[in-house]
């Protein structure tokens, strides 16, 4: 049975059978590379964007005679719960209107109010303002998506997801590299501001990118986005993908917030040495592995079957048991080096899982699952990962364990171990559905 077959057998009577040749207005080779150029910039600021409060909370602290409290409250659980509330209804619009309007809007949104944080007066404004980034950015991601979806051929979407997702890495070394030499050199407002109007140059490029567009064919869909999202939860398949997210969740949450510290704490690193060295690291790996991640879903796609997954299930595998090591090893050059195979897998998976998402849920679809899939990702391990491992962190200290971070970071290996599971089920769920 052929890819497009288990497609349509998966996504059932109440989706889209994943005939793409019946939306047309795919791009050749050149308007296909702008495009994809301009989403990858799309990409970049976004998370760009995001970092800036990060590694310019300090110098916001000061003048605005903040608590790390308010900061945890504007940079963690309230911008991820506003991200997850308001990512459905936006990738509504994109799979129903203009996805190339909703990324537009959504753009010009983010970046307005990253500018306005830079004027912000105190919390309540600063609040204010990552709200207003949290609502552009939820549906950023969908809309892309969606127009990767219309636009890319079938065979080079991997690749294309890829290039997208590469942003997320680039956007995250640029945001705290330059971000905090910006901010000691002019301060932490120029940063915002600038940041502001270098997105909204970004929003027009794109939705000048994306083209002319016409909605695709499908079956008359009139259904509040709620039922959508509730026929995809109906699927087997699709609700394995989530549990596959919500496993990421917990592994890169949790890594990404305390391995700096963890190698400070653990093997005396000042905080420059571990920055630059997750910094150069991510950015590196994180490009290498969305690359290779959309190239081999594109190779998994072609070769058909329902094996889609088993590439990021070996990946995370691998992933476990080095990360485990690395918690333990006694120097910090075999720990860093131990904790590459994670930050891989991190990067690898998200070409295949927005791709399998998109498959699975077949035409006109791409942008609400990308936004289930982020929800899944981006609301519970964010959240709670990290608060898991500090508490744990705390605990162990408190009974004298010497070590007690390394212990609580054994939460990273065990979401990585589940992340393998889940990827498999969803293989297994996909030839289920094919009847084979």
């Amino acid at each position: 049975m052929t890819q497009t077959a288990t497609t349509s057998v998966i996504a059932g009577p109440q989706l889209d059978d994943g005939s793409d040749q019946k939306r047309g207005g795919f791009f050749g080779a050149r308007r296909a590379v702008f495009l994809l150029g301009a989403l990858f910039l799309v990409s970049l600021i976004a998370q760009v964007d995001r970092m800036l409060p990060f590694i310019l909370a300090e110098a916001i602290k000061a003048e605005l005679l903040l608590s790390d409290t308010q900061i945890g409250l504007i940079t963690g659980i309230a911008f991820a719960v506003c991200y997850a509330l308001l990512s459905l209804p936006m990738a509504r619009l994109a799979d129903q209107g203009s996805p190339r309007a909703v990324l537009l809007g959504c753009t010009m949104i983010w970046s307005a109010m990253t500018a306005l944080g830079g004027m912000a007066t105190g919390f309540a404004t600063l609040a204010a303002s990552r709200f207003g980034v949290a609502l552009g950015e939820a549906g950023a991601i969908p809309s892309s998506h969606a127009i990767i979806a219309r636009r890319i051929r079938p065979e080079r979407r991997g690749l294309a997801l890829g290039i997208f997702s590469m942003g997320i890495p680039l956007g995250t070394m640029i945001g705290f590299g330059a971000g905090g030499a910006l901010g000691e050199a002019y301060g932490w407002r120029f940063v915002l501001l600038g940041a502001g109007a270098i997105g909204a140059i970004i929003g027009i490029i794109a939705f000048v990118a994306a083209g002319s567009e016409r909605r695709p064919v499908r079956a008359k869909d009139t259904s509040a986005f709620g039922m959508s999202s509730r026929a995809l939860l109906a699927l087997p398949a699709f609700r394995a993908i989530l549990i596959a997210a919500v496993s990421i969740g917990f592994a890169s949450a949790p890594f990404y917030a305390f391995a700096a510290t963890f190698l400070i704490r653990t093997h005396a690193l000042t905080a420059t040495q571990a920055g630059l060295a997750f910094g150069l690291l991510q950015g590196g790996l994180g490009i290498v592995g969305t690359l290779l991640g959309g190239r081999g879903f594109d190779a998994a796609v072609r070769a058909g079957g329902s094996s889609l997954l088993r590439a990021p299930a070996l990946a995370f595998m691998v992933a476990t048991i080095t990360t485990i090591a690395a918690l333990f090893a006694p120097h910090h050059v075999v720990s860093i080096a131990l904790l590459t195979p994670a930050m891989f897998a991190f990067a690898f998976t998200l070409p295949y899982a927005f791709g399998a998402a998109h498959k699975v849920a077949g035409a006109g679809h791409e942008a609400i699952a990308s936004s289930l899939s982020l929800i899944a990702s981006g609301l519970l391990g964010p959240a709670l990962g990290p608060l898991l491992v500090g508490a744990i962190s705390d605990r162990m200290t408190e009974i004298g364990v010497a070590n007690g971070l390394s212990v609580a970071l054994l939460i990273v290996p065990i979401g990585c171990a589940a992340t393998a599971i889940a990827c498999l089920s969803v293989n297994r769920r996909i030839s289920e559905a094919a009847g084979r």
